[in-house]
């Protein structure tokens, strides 16, 4: 049977399809979509978290400390306040003139991870002088502290440098130290190391003031009590003398005189 007139002649009246000709109308039923473009999901997703370096985590410290210090303020600040004015102090910083400002959520983020791994140092640094031995300096100390939080956490310590920023404040400073009067710190300066150095012999002289006031009978006796106390008094400066030896900073005037003076004692 032959095919129906009409629809041979519209089949005719087509133009011939070519690779090189543009795509009929009746094949383009939805709206290309170019293969380069990403997805939405790539498109949306979030910036790439900026790490924080030792120069930034020192000025977050910096304006921290100052913010909660103000006594004009005081403690009657808004927590939303608060952070704003510390993300104000740390980006109008003139040493970070050039870098992109950081957001309030960065410096609240980073301020949580400093706190909370800076007590728990606090802690392990206390367990390390209180293990201290006679003949270790801080550096000895450090590196058991160093350790111990290792041990403890199953991770390395790595906020050195905001630790030695808060060690002193308050709420972060060692409680040991402060407990224990044998164990003093390493640093010996001014009248403190003048005090140190002759508190023992303002004991010496009242020690053999009183000897001399007791019976001529007990010589033997007085003579072994002043052996005594000339044997603490060495102990007294030798120990003075180490902890000036021990300092690694520059010695002030009066602390270079008294170390001079000791060791020319000790010769």
């Amino acid at each position: 049977m032959d095919a129906t007139p009409g629809f041979v002649n519209l089949l005719n009246n087509q133009a011939p399809f070519s690779l090189d000709s543009p795509e009929p109308v009746w094949f383009s039923t939805e709206q290309s979509i170019p293969m380069d473009t990403p997805p939405v999901s790539e498109q949306s997703s979030s910036k790439e978290r900026r790490k924080w370096c030792v120069k930034e985590d020192i000025i977050l410290i910096s304006a921290w400390l100052n913010t909660s210090k103000d006594s004009v303020v005081g403690n009657e600040q808004k927590a939303t306040h608060f952070w704003r004015r510390i993300v104000e102090y740390y980006n109008s910083s003139p040493q970070l003139v050039g870098t992109i400002p950081r957001e309030l959520g960065q410096c609240k983020q980073r301020w949580a991870r400093i706190n909370d791994q800076v007590c728990k140092f606090v802690g392990s640094y206390e367990a390390a002088l209180r293990e201290q031995r006679s003949g270790q300096n801080d550096d000895d100390v450090m590196k058991a502290a160093l350790d111990i939080f290792f041990n403890n956490y199953s991770s390395k310590f790595a906020l050195e440098h905001a630790w030695r920023e808060l060690r002193h404040e308050k709420k972060w400073c060692s409680a040991f130290l402060s407990k224990d009067k044998r164990k003093q710190p390493v640093e010996v300066d001014g009248e403190d190391a003048v005090a140190a150095g002759e508190a023992r012999p303002i004991g010496v002289k009242a020690a053999k003031a009183s000897i001399k006031r007791k019976k001529s009978g007990r010589d033997d006796e007085l003579e072994k009590i002043q052996g005594i106390m000339e044997m603490k008094e060495k102990i007294s400066k030798r120990k003075v003398l180490e902890r000036l030896i021990a300092k690694t900073g520059p010695l002030s005037e009066m602390e270079t005189s008294l170390k001079m003076k000791l060791l020319s004692e000790m010769l």
